[in-house]
C-alpha cells in the first residue's frame, strides 16, 4: 500500500446551530477553488491522488467537505437537500472563498445541484459523476439503490444514528480488516469497478478516508438516504449554473438513465458517457474533468 501524504490544510467551521463541519484542502491554497462533495459513503478525503497533484500543479485549490454525521462534521439531517446550501455558504464565506466550481460524485451529485440552484452568483460551474436523481415529485425516476432507499428511508429516519453509531465503533477496531474489505467489495462490482479498486493508489485513498472520516462517526450515509427520499427543496429545471455529468454506462447502483434525466431536465448541461465504466469510474477520470470544468470557467469570462 502507498503512502498519503496529509492535507495542506484540515479542520472544521462552525455553522449554524453550533454545528461543524469538516474540510480538507488540496493543490494551491492561492488557486481557483473547487468544492468536492464526496459519495455516500464518503468523506472529505475521498479526493483521487492525481486531482490532488493536478491541482497543485495548476493553481487549483480543491477543497473537500464532511457532510453532516462524518469525519470532524457534526451530525444533523436537513430539511431538504437545499439546507446543504446555507452551510456551504457560510464555509466558503470562513474559507474565503468567492467563487468556486463544485464537484459532487454519487451522494454529493444533489447537494452539487443545490448549491448551484442556491447560489448561482458564486457557483461557476458544476461538475456531477454518476449523480443521484430525485425519487419524488415532478422531477423524480424510478429504480437504481434509491429505488430501495425510498422505501428504508422510514426506517433509517428512526434508526440511522444508532446504526451510524455502531458502523462508527466496528471501523475504529476494524483496521486490520479495512484493506481486505475493500478488496472483497471490488470483487462483488463490475468489472471496471473492479479494476480502479486494484490500483494502489485507490485503494489507499479509500482506505485513508474511511479510517479518518469513519472512525468518529458515520451517520451521514444513512441521513443522505432519507434527504433524497424526500422532495429536493428545489426543481431541477430551475438550476441555471452550467453542469457537465459524467456517467458508467453499466453503473449498476445509479442507472444511466437517471444521469440521461437529470441532464434532460437542466436547461445548460451536457452528459459525458463513459462507456464500459460503472459507478466509480469518474474518479478515474478526474484529472480530465477538472481540467474540463477549468475550461468552461475560463469560457464564463469570470
Amino acid at each position: 500500500m502507498i503512502d498519503i501524504d496529509r492535507p495542506q490544510i484540515e479542520g472544521s467551521v462552525a455553522v449554524r446551530q453550533g454545528r461543524r463541519i469538516g474540510f480538507a484542502e488540496f493543490g494551491s491554497p492561492h488557486g481557483r477553488a473547487v468544492i468536492w462533495l464526496h459519495g455516500t459513503p464518503g468523506a472529505r478525503r475521498q479526493i483521487p491522488l492525481e486531482a490532488r497533484r493536478w491541482a497543485g500543479e495548476n493553481n487549483v485549490r480543491v477543497i473537500g467537505l464532511d457532510r453532516p454525521g462524518v469525519g470532524s462534521s457534526t451530525p444533523y439531517r436537513y430539511p431538504s437537500v437545499l439546507g446543504f446550501a446555507d452551510d456551504l455558504r457560510i464555509v466558503a464565506d470562513a474559507l474565503g472563498v468567492d467563487q468556486m466550481a463544485v464537484i459532487g460524485l454519487s451522494g454529493g451529485g444533489p447537494y452539487t445541484l443545490a448549491t448551484s440552484y442556491a447560489m448561482p452568483e458564486r457557483v461557476v460551474v458544476a461538475g456531477v459523476l454518476g449523480g443521484v436523481a430525485p425519487t419524488v415529485g415532478p422531477d423524480a425516476i424510478d429504480g437504481g439503490a434509491m429505488g430501495l432507499g425510498k422505501y428504508a428511508a422510514g426506517v433509517l429516519e428512526v434508526a440511522g444514528a444508532p446504526i451510524g453509531r455502531t458502523v462508527s465503533s466496528f471501523i475504529r477496531v476494524a483496521r486490520p480488516i479495512a484493506s481486505p474489505a475493500i478488496g472483497l467489495y471490488g470483487l462483488l462490482s463490475p468489472r471496471a469497478d473492479r479494476q480502479l479498486l486494484a490500483r494502489p493508489e485507490f485503494k489507499a485513498m479509500f482506505l485513508d478516508d474511511l479510517l479518518n472520516g469513519g472512525k468518529h462517526r458515520m451517520e451521514a450515509p444513512f441521513a443522505d438516504v432519507v434527504v433524497f427520499s424526500r422532495d429536493w427543496g428545489f426543481r431541477i429545471g430551475d438550476v441555471t449554473v452550467p453542469v457537465r455529468w459524467w456517467h458508467g454506462d453499466r453503473d449498476h447502483i445509479i442507472p444511466f438513465r437517471h444521469g440521461q434525466h437529470v441532464v434532460d431536465l437542466l436547461p445548460d448541461a451536457t452528459l459525458y458517457p463513459m462507456p464500459g465504466d460503472s459507478h466509480l469510474g469518474g474518479l478515474g477520470m478526474a484529472t480530465d474533468i477538472l481540467t474540463e470544468l477549468m475550461s468552461v470557467w475560463d469560457s464564463t469570462g469570470r
